[in-house]
């Protein structure tokens, strides 16, 4: 499939970077909420815009456990890539598009000796147990922007925006999202708190609160050499454990100084 740079097939341009780009919307879809096949997936919304020869569908969905957005791209070969996002995560998508098409209206033109694939810029955004790996690239059919998830069990999968449609796309999901909302969850229903990640020497920690019909749970799971090894804390015994934490960091006042690493939390989007 074409990353970027395909031939222009919709006529006419937008006034960025000749990328022709037409929008959509699902008047039909938004008035009636259709469930799907399980009958407990919403389609509260839809959005579709063509960029250069690629279509691609912005669908905010509901279920049980709260709202979420699903983008799919389909390339001119009909073959269709898709991501998922929770609402909070698309807020943080939507403001890392508007980096990238900044940074992309800051680039000179493209040319064919660029070498292929190179990242030219790249973000990611933490999500429970999925990762979204943004990454700025280039070939030698022009420049592309690519979301890549990658979940804890599953294939990775991805969608590539040519790089002259991003500013279209971050509009379109912004209305989306003023719309709808940026909160996970339902009415009533409690937000659990973020994930935490951090590195520590060649491993990697990331700390995951999650729930199910037994309650909520924090998943600890230590990564390294792509090996991933995880345990599971009920909610009741976090206090427990916080005070063995604290006795042996009150204990090895050494080792707290020195640092085992950086911790990283994901920034949350305003409102």
């Amino acid at each position: 499939m074409a990353e970027a740079g395909s031939k222009n097939t919709n006529g006419g341009g937008n006034g960025r970077g000749g990328a022709a780009s037409q929008q959509q919307r699902g008047p039909e879809r938004n008035r009636n909420r259709r469930p799907d096949q399980a009958g407990n997936v919403q389609e509260l919304a839809t959005r579709m815009i063509t960029i250069q020869s690629k279509r691609f569908y912005l669908d905010v969905k509901q279920n049980t456990r709260g709202r979420f957005l699903k983008l799919a791209e389909v390339g001119a070969s009909g073959i269709k890539s898709r991501v998922t996002l929770a609402m909070s995560s698309a807020a943080e998508l939507r403001d890392n598009l508007t980096e990238f098409a900044e940074f992309y209206a800051q680039l000179g033109p493209s040319s064919e000796n660029d070498p292929d694939d190179d990242k030219l810029k790249t973000e990611t955004i933490f999500k429970d147990s999925r990762r979204y790996y943004l990454d700025l690239k280039q070939n030698s059919r022009g420049r592309f922007l690519r979301i890549a998830q990658s979940m804890e069990r599953g294939p990775r999968s991805h969608i590539a925006i040519p790089a002259q449609g991003l500013v279209d796309f971050r509009d379109t999901l912004t209305e989306l999202l003023d719309e709808y909302g940026v909160d996970d969850m339902d009415d009533g229903q409690p937000k659990l708190p973020d994930s935490v990640h951090f590195r520590a020497e060649n491993k990697q920690f990331f700390f995951d609160v999650r729930s199910n019909f037994r309650g909520v749970f924090l998943r600890v799971s230590e990564v390294q050499r792509g090996v991933r090894s995880s345990i599971t804390i009920p909610e009741s015994a976090w206090p427990r454990f916080r005070d063995a934490f604290t006795t042996y960091v009150d204990e090895s006042p050494k080792q707290i100084e020195e640092g085992a690493g950086d911790i990283a939390r994901p920034e949350q989007p305003d409102g």
